[in-house]
């Protein structure tokens, strides 16, 4: 394992809807920090040999979610901390939630609607938007998921601009929250 500038023997996990910035900023805080990068829908993409949207379409969402708390369940068990990007519903799970509340420092990457519409255009490739109105379904998963992601131990807002200044924010907050008191 490489160098850990947090100081700290917890996993990172990032939660946030699709779009939110999880898997790009996850990327670039890893290695800032000196963790790995684990994207969890890529840890389930390799067990289940198949995409998240045919696991959707062959098999369900519900299997997909226990699919998710397994996942997790097995990333968090490492002894080694990683930072963790979280499928958009894996936080909302309240035994997914717990583990990373107990195992965990977890970071909610708030970004707007129009943020979220620009990132993820028209929802191609995303099971929960395919065939629907994106906006009409991002509205929907605003209104139900952020009072939930909002529980995670810190929130940073992202906005459209360069991914730098989302890292700047997101380890002050992580910096001021590890802090000894």
């Amino acid at each position: 394992m490489s160098k850990n500038h947090t100081n700290t023997t917890k996993h990172i996990v990032l939660v946030g809807t699709g779009g939110a910035g999880k898997s790009s900023l996850g990327a670039v805080l890893a290695q800032y920090l000196g963790f790995n990068f684990i994207d969890s829908d890529e840890v389930i993409i390799d067990r289940e040999q198949c995409s998240v949207a045919d696991i959707f379409v062959q098999k369900g969402e519900p299997y997909f979610r226990d699919l998710e708390r397994q996942a997790f369940k097995s990333l968090i068990a490492d002894e080694f901390p990683h930072i963790i990007g979280s499928g958009g519903g894996a936080f909302m799970n309240d035994e997914t939630r717990e583990l990373i509340k107990d195992n965990a420092v977890s970071i909610f990457l708030r970004a707007d609607i129009e943020v979220l519409l620009q990132r993820i255009g028209s929802g191609e490739g995303r099971p929960l938007y395919d065939g629907k109105d994106t906006r009409a379904v991002l509205e929907e998963m605003i209104e139900e998921r952020y009072p939930i992601y909002a529980e995670a131990d810190l929130t940073v807002d992202t906005y459209d601009e360069p991914l730098e200044k989302t890292l700047v924010r997101v380890t002050e907050s992580l910096y001021t929250h590890l802090k000894p008191q």
